[in-house]
């Protein structure tokens, strides 16, 4: 049997996929065509959430070893203080999207949980290639660990979490902080993580499913590494399915939809982690393709994946 989808997505999707179905396709390398439809795509799927009217944000500012001034938004729930906190990288494919853009679900994830948040507006490629976005996001953590105690956190319980582009820079940053004698994580929480630049090979299970392609994959991927995409000279800090030796990282959270091109590198991820000894919790959720959840929040597989984020969220 085929692969199909989840009946109570499909009914959802439906009025999307006719309109992604009718929509000119993006060619490979096209980056600034890729930024106006995915972030205007973004924004408006996640204005179907409800801000929290519980959720105080402040920004702050650090300033990057080069000179950059990066954005750093604090979310924290109105009389909570769990001591811990969640370090966020936003998604995008390495490419594209902000943290503007993620304030609503970034904001939900707190007031559910109530564990603050940091969300680190991190550079990225074309215009600054790797190692660049790993290394913001390191300047942002080690910021964070230096202000632990004006913010009510305990240095010894943040997580690193990200979302698909977003997801594989947590990977990375998890990797670079076991690797210097900085700031540690306790956790990384990585949902449905970009890990692997060699997935550039359709497969045709997935591709009637796609909602990152695999010629977005490419684009990102190209201008993220250059001309050692596809290389053994493929820095795993960028491309964390690279890892040689992955013992020593922090417990992972590794979620995926069964319908993801990402699904196979994410499930061999947790294999390679459990497999060194890193506890790891994975979910690969049937009949569903990538950020599933945002086109159909409230629907079943949602809500369990929701529960599951929150419950490990509060683990911390």
């Amino acid at each position: 049997m085929t692969f199909k989808l989840d009946p109570e997505f499909a009914a959802l999707f439906a009025p999307f996929a006719d309109a992604l179905a009718s929509a000119p396709a993006l060619v490979v390398g096209d980056i600034e065509s890729r930024r106006v439809t995915f972030e205007a795509f973004q924004r408006k799927m996640h204005d179907q959430l409800p801000m929290p009217n519980d959720v105080v944000i402040k920004d702050f500012e650090v300033v990057t070893q080069d000179g950059a001034r990066l954005l750093l938004r604090w979310y924290a729930k109105e009389g909570s203080s769990p001591g811990s906190a969640v370090y966020y990288a936003h998604g995008g494919g390495m490419i594209l999207s902000n943290v503007p853009i993620y304030d609503r679900p970034v904001s939900r994830y707190v007031s559910t949980s109530g564990v603050p948040f940091l969300s680190v507006e991190y550079r990225y490629a074309p215009e600054f290639p790797h190692p660049v976005p790993v290394e913001d996001c390191y300047t942002g953590l080690a910021w964070l660990v230096e202000h632990a105690d004006e913010l009510g956190v305990d240095p010894t319980r943040i997580a690193v979490m990200g979302d698909s582009g977003g997801g594989g820079v947590a990977a990375g940053l998890a990797i670079v902080t076991r690797d210097r004698p900085g700031p540690k994580l306790a956790k990384q929480i990585l949902i449905y993580p970009m890990l692997d630049d060699r997935n550039l090979e359709p497969d045709p299970n997935l591709v009637p499913f796609m909602l990152w392609s695999y010629e977005d994959n490419l684009t990102g991927w190209s201008a993220l590494l250059g001309e050692a995409i596809g290389s053994p000279s493929a820095s795993e800090y960028a491309a964390p399915a690279r890892l040689a030796d992955p013992s020593g990282l922090p417990p992972a959270y590794i979620e995926v939809g069964e319908l993801d091109i990402f699904r196979d590198e994410d499930v061999e991820y947790a294999r390679r982690l459990a497999g060194a000894g890193v506890s790891t919790e994975l979910h690969v959720h049937p009949g569903v393709p990538h950020a599933w959840e945002v086109f159909a929040p409230a629907i079943n597989v949602s809500v369990r994946a929701y529960a599951d984020r929150i419950r490990t969220i509060q683990d911390l």
